[in-house]
């Protein structure tokens, strides 16, 4: 561990949050078919005619509220299932997205889409060994898909196996090179174990890519507030998003750093010495 390090090594809220920053970004990309993202698909709605990571919470509610009813009127529906467990996972309703992924499964049991969703959906929930399982089930070996080793390793992350993750990573960086995602992700991985200015890094070189979107730079903000440059984490934060979007992500920055304890250190002080401070 370097000197700005920070003693992750016991569970702690920070440690939590990185963990769960790093496998949200890595299920939401994780799709064997390009469909990473919610559109209107099966349930033509127009209101879902975005990327559903980019909805405010009022839309999320309603995407909840339409595609719901969707689901309600044919439960069998696997587009309209996939579609509604990550509206779920999104309002953060994990539980209620678990259960809908299994009836998915249930009848859809070799689909390898379904099969990473399903996944997803087992991570989020906290069932981190069954998620490995399931997405393992889901990969081709000859024909390894790069969002799935991404989602392995963010998992194995969660379960503190970070060289078995961070190799994860690097083989889905070979596939896809400079993909932001797993950038992301592996970034994420440093802050587990402290390791900020490499976390630093790896961001940096992720939201430098023409497909990195908000999420990637809520993660650079975040480590770049740990180390005591919040002036610069706030500009991070408010980058490319409308005022409303920015707002919420500079909320959400300060409602981290100060659970932590760490917002009035991190006013005026040096990122090391704010950076050793923060437990």
């Amino acid at each position: 561990m370097t000197a700005s390090s920070l003693p992750f090594r016991r569970p702690g809220l920070l440690r939590s949050t990185a963990a769960c920053l790093l496998v949200s970004l890595a299920l939401a990309s994780c799709a064997t078919q390009g469909q990473d993202r919610v559109t209107t698909g099966s349930i033509a709605a127009p209101r879902l005619a975005k990327p559903v990571e980019t909805m405010t919470a009022p839309e999320l509610a309603e995407a909840e509220r339409s595609v719901g009813a969707a689901y309600d009127r044919n439960p069998k529906d696997r587009d309209t299932g996939l579609n509604y467990a990550t509206i779920l996972r999104m309002n953060g309703k994990n539980e209620q997205a678990l259960a809908v992924m299994q009836q998915v499964v249930i009848a859809n049991p070799a689909d390898r889409e379904v099969l990473a969703a399903y996944g997803k959906a087992q991570a989020a929930a906290g069932q981190l060994e069954q998620a490995l399982a399931t997405i393992s089930r889901a990969q081709t070996p000859d024909r390894p898909d790069w969002r799935l080793l991404s989602a392995e390793g963010a998992v194995l992350d969660q379960l503190g196996r970070s060289d078995e993750a961070r190799r994860k990573y690097r083989m889905a960086l070979d596939i896809q090179p400079n993909e932001p995602s797993v950038m992301s992700n592996l970034g994420m991985s440093y802050v587990l174990s402290g390791e900020l200015r490499t976390a630093e890094t790896y961001l940096r070189t992720a939201i430098q890519q023409p497909t990195a979107d908000s999420r990637v730079r809520q993660n650079l903000a975040l480590v770049v507030g740990l180390q005591g440059r919040f002036a610069e984490a706030e500009e991070i934060a408010r980058r490319e998003l409308t005022p409303s979007q920015a707002e919420a992500n500079v909320t959400y920055l300060r409602t981290m750093l100060s659970e932590q304890n760490a917002w009035a250190r991190l006013a005026g002080k040096d990122g090391k010495a704010a950076a050793r401070s923060i437990e």
